[in-house]
């Protein structure tokens, strides 16, 4: 290894799209790390026997449903940012990412909430009516509007503002106002934005599949309030507890979003003229879904990690919250048992590859998954199996 882009190559890829830190998320920004490629990715992640039907990897059937059966809108902090970047690799050469992180301009004008989207290339192939099975385009679609995948950075499910607001009405007597945070800083939105931009339509809008994770800012540096030191994780069951009532409310409301939004496109096609209660082929008509992944913690002294893991690891002692990560996925976990009542929101169970491989953080730290090692990209690969093959939400041109 040469140059931390040699990184693209050992990983298999052509190349990689997005501009944003791309040899951090890498994990080739540490020359003195160098010496794990090309080992660390070397792997590939191979489902179980009980897992049938998965389709082999392939970015031009990936893209072609994107376009006809609905983008990905990634919400999530800035390890879903890592998933971003990584698609940004699988899908090239047929994307282009924006915002182009090497124009001095856009460096001034965004931060790390800021928008991230995935546009198919117009000199794609894919692109072209002359390609053979050419791609069905959405009426309305547009190459320069309409995104394949977009990444918005949203650590905490809500803003500050309404989470305070959750909190005073649970805790009365408690000064939500001005304890509850600290001065750490978030990015976060609110979930009606989430809501707004996965159902907006063409062209700014065609996404299919919202994939959210959260959990590592649910934190007792983050929710101070909650801060006690004589408690065990310094009274991170405190911050659980809060969560847990969060997250009730969170997946409430977006089933019940999704619920109403396939409701009025109903009463839409009710109206046209010929085909009563029938659904348009159009993208208003598509049956959207929310797929949970769990948030995995970190492992400590990863830079000690020489290989991958047998089995997870169980940390013992305190750090951030990782040893509790677990406890905010079985909320989600347990919560979206219930298939009456959420049919929509799919919590799926892909943590474990990821918790096996040590040495695939980032150079800086060990929490952050680095693109190429095969964490990211069994994410993709197993979401996109999941939303096509088991909820059907699939064209026949893209698996026939």
């Amino acid at each position: 290894m040469r140059d931390s882009l040699d990184a693209i190559k050992f990983a298999g890829f052509e190349g990689c799209a997005s501009s944003r830190q791309v040899a951090w998320a890498l994990g080739a920004d540490m020359p003195e790390q160098w010496d794990r490629f090309p080992n660390v990715t070397s792997w590939d992640w191979v489902p179980g026997e009980d897992c049938e039907g998965l389709e082999p990897w392939s970015k031009e059937k990936m893209v072609r449903h994107l376009v006809q059966d609905g983008g990905w809108l990634l919400i999530g902090d800035s390890v879903t940012e890592n998933h971003f970047f990584s698609l940004s690799c699988l899908l090239h050469p047929h994307i282009i990412a924006t915002p182009n992180y090497n124009n001095p301009l856009v460096k001034l004008t965004t931060n790390r909430g800021s928008f991230q989207h995935l546009y198919l290339n117009p000199s794609s192939p894919l692109a072209s009516p002359l390609y053979p099975n050419p791609i069905t385009f959405p009426p309305g679609f547009s190459l320069s509007k309409t995104p394949l995948v977009t990444f918005r950075r949203v650590d905490i499910l809500y803003t500050k503002e309404e989470l305070v607001i959750m909190h005073q009405e649970l805790h009365p007597s408690f000064p939500s106002s001005t304890h509850l945070f600290s001065g750490e800083e978030t990015h976060t939105r609110s979930a009606k934005e989430a809501l707004d931009l996965l159902t907006a339509p063409l062209p700014y809008g065609n996404y299919g599949t919202m994939v959210v994770s959260t959990g590592g800012h649910w934190t007792t540096t983050l929710f101070s309030g909650y801060r006690d030191g004589t408690k065990e994780g310094w009274g991170v069951d405190g911050v659980v507890s809060f969560y847990e009532h969060v997250a009730r409310r969170w997946v409430w409301e977006v089933q019940d979003r999704l619920s109403s939004e396939m409701q009025k496109e109903r009463d839409v096609m009710m109206d046209v003229p010929g085909r009563p209660g029938a659904l348009s082929s159009g993208p208003s008509s598509r049956k959207r879904n929310v797929v949970i992944r769990p948030y995995l913690p970190g492992h400590d002294e990863c830079r000690e990690a020489k290989g991958v893991l047998k089995e997870v690891m169980v940390m013992e002692y305190e750090k951030y919250n990782w040893r509790h990560i677990w406890k905010y996925n079985h909320i989600l976990e347990t919560l979206l048992t219930d298939r009456e009542v959420y049919p929509n929101i799919h919590y799926l169970s892909i943590d474990r590859p990821g918790r096996l491989r040590p040495e695939a953080h980032s150079a800086r730290d060990c929490l952050h998954i680095m693109t190429g090692a095969g964490i990211l990209e069994g994410w993709t690969r197993y979401i996109w199996h999941f939303v096509a093959r088991e909820l059907g939400a699939v064209s026949p041109e893209v698996w026939p």
